[in-house]
């Protein structure tokens, strides 16, 4: 490694599995809340078979709750939560009935909810500690030209910024150049560690759109690239004019003090010497220095502007030859290079030849072949932001079963698209490697969370704490939607979908008639007023529907935490691994799904 300062002390794989074994405890009651799909909220009573209190309780419990963690630091939580629950936080009955298994404390249940969340857990490695751990005293090299924000929107400039000033510490530290961007999308990530630390980056994602949309925006990125720079060379120059008009000014008042000295002192001495005492000094002084100091006046007003471009001189000489554009201006004087900027512009254009971003299209499983995808494959790292579903395990599995790949870096997204090994154990499948569970204690457990389970572990707590709620109206518009289909056309499963039609309708019965429509049923069967009977039956328990969901936004954090510490589990199982840990990389208001798997391999 480049580097040889110590990273940050985490927690080793018995203290993770004694907290997963914990939080398994209380998902076993618990998960029958996030197993429940809202579609099928009022059909099949979910209400009454999960909760034992009314919704108005649950929703004045939530936020009492929520009022009590926004006064609570992190440290204060962790102990109000081990204070109020007891020595055992997983105390069930005082959550859970018994006999019913339905919810019964509310209090309780968000007090477990939060304790078993990443944050509170301390498995997390501070984002800030781990840069100065990966850094040391060395300065990042960057282009401070590269802005993202121009380029693309808030949420993904913050999660681009964020990733890439570690992904690019992580190969300083490694001594690595080549980066390989899994589900590289739209390649923001991939271009932005190209152009602003000179990495050479492969990004790979198997939509072939997205491969030639990510060529085209790198394409125009790189022309921006070279706007900034010569935005950047105009800066100087307006420092450089400003700093020798400062100077100027400086020389005058300086020119003045001098003489309204000489003056002054000439005053005084007029009743102590004569005439010819004081004239010879006078002139061979004095007048020696106001001469110099009216040529260097007269120097400066013409230097002025020279000085600008000197400046801006010095800038292309730290630049490849390559990545400036000729000019046809008559204003820049000609002026011989020096041999050692030469060597030394040279030697900038040899090591800019690494700096190339290569979008690729390919589709990724845990057995892809790189060197098949990445013919010149060498030491690299292997990162992903955002990669979907089973992906972001792959990642995982390929680095570890790949000698080339030194580190990973690895931010999962869409839960619910993971595949499970055990979701349904009497179907016949020859799929031999699964998105989740990774970790031989889950295997050994045979555990399942179920796709409702892992959908609603994308659900925000943060926006909502911060009044980014739920859709309750569209939400509901759909429950009762299918009470309607359920009862008038006698389909209780169906696999076509709704889709976004709640934004286009102006009313309950236009998105009724909407929705039949696009699920290819006759609406014409049903009148009006058979649709709008079905509306005001439920509207009166509308907020059962929104304490529910609440419920279930509590609960998120669980089982996000679940997957993630089972990925950690999987990485510290392995022999060759130095080094592995959660960290929090981005503002979970920005970018919900904030948290990064990373580890680095024992050098050989």
């Amino acid at each position: 490694m480049a580097a040889s300062g110590p990273l940050p002390v985490t927690q080793d794989l018995s203290t993770l599995r004694a907290k997963l074994q914990g939080l398994l405890r209380f998902l076993t009651e618990a998960l029958s809340i996030s197993s429940a799909h809202t579609v099928d909220f009022y059909t099949e009573s979910v209400w009454e078979q999960v909760v034992d209190l009314p919704p108005e309780t649950v929703l004045a419990a939530l936020r009492s709750a929520a009022e009590a963690e926004a006064e609570a630091q992190p440290a204060e939580a962790r102990l109000q939560v081990e204070a109020e629950s007891g020595s055992d936080i997983t105390d069930f009955p005082k959550i859970f009935c018994e006999t019913s298994q339905k919810l019964v404390s509310v209090e309780a249940f968000a007090l477990t909810a939060k304790y078993y969340s990443v944050q509170n857990l301390g498995i997390c490695t501070p984002f800030e500690q781990l840069l100065v751990a990966l850094r040391g005293n060395q300065k990042q090299r960057t282009d401070e030209n590269v802005k993202p924000e121009e380029f693309m929107n808030l949420k993904k400039s913050h999660e681009v910024q964020a990733m890439s000033e570690l992904i690019s510490s992580i190969a300083d530290y490694c001594g690595i150049k080549q980066i390989i961007d899994l589900g590289s999308g739209k390649g923001y990530l991939s271009s932005f560690l190209s152009l602003k630390y000179g990495l050479k980056v492969y990004g790979i994602d198997s939509s072939n759109t997205n491969t030639h949309g990510a060529e085209e925006r790198n394409r125009k990125l790189k022309k921006h690239w070279k706007v900034y720079r010569r935005r950047s060379k105009l800066d100087v120059n307006g420092l450089a004019l400003q700093m020798a008009k400062e100077r100027k000014v400086q020389d005058e008042i300086k020119f003045k003090a001098d003489i309204e000295g000489v003056c002054n002192s000439s005053t005084a001495n007029q009743e102590k010497m004569s005439t010819s005492d004081f004239l010879p000094d006078f002139s061979a002084s004095v007048i020696s220095n106001i001469r110099k100091q009216m040529e260097n006046l007269h120097v400066y007003s013409h230097r002025e502007e020279n000085l600008c471009f000197e400046n801006a001189f010095s800038l292309r000489d730290l630049l490849p030859i390559n990545a400036i554009e000729p000019t046809s201006s008559s204003h820049i004087p000609k002026r011989k290079m020096s041999e050692t900027n030469k060597e030394r512009r040279k030697m900038t254009s040899k090591s800019n030849e690494s700096n190339i971003y290569s979008p690729l299209t390919s589709f990724i499983t845990a057995d892809s072949e790189l060197h098949d995808i990445i013919k010149d494959l060498e030491d690299c790292l292997m990162v992903g932001l955002h990669t979907c579903g089973d992906l972001a395990p792959n990642t995982l599995r390929i680095f570890t079963s790949k000698s080339e790949i030194k580190g990973v870096c690895s931010v999962g997204c869409c839960y619910h698209l993971l595949s499970e090994e055990f979701e349904n154990p009497h179907k016949e499948c020859t799929q031999e490697k699964w998105g989740f569970p990774m970790c031989h204690y889950l295997k050994e457990e045979r555990w399942c969370c179920g796709r409702n389970a892992r959908m609603s572990a994308c659900l925000a707590l943060e926006r909502v704490a911060v009044g980014q709620g739920l859709p309750t109206e569209s939400l509901f518009y759909r429950a009762v939607l299918q009470d309607i289909i359920k009862d008038c056309y006698g389909i209780t499963k169906c696999d076509r979908h709704v889709g976004k039609i709640y934004s286009k309708s102006s009313s309950f019965l236009d998105y009724v008639r909407k929705s039949l429509k696009k699920l290819g049923l006759d609406e014409s069967k049903l009148p009006e007023k058979i649709i709008m009977d079905y509306y005001e039956k439920y509207k009166p328990r509308m907020n059962e529907l929104e304490a529910f969901n609440m419920l279930k936004v509590v609960l998120a954090p669980c089982i996000e935490t679940l997957i993630l510490l089972d990925r950690l589990c999987y990485l510290k199982e392995q022999d060759d691994i130095a080094w592995s840990a959660l960290v929090k990389l981005f503002d979970p208001v920005k970018s919900p799904r904030c948290y990064a798997i990373i580890a680095l391999k024992k050098q050989q």
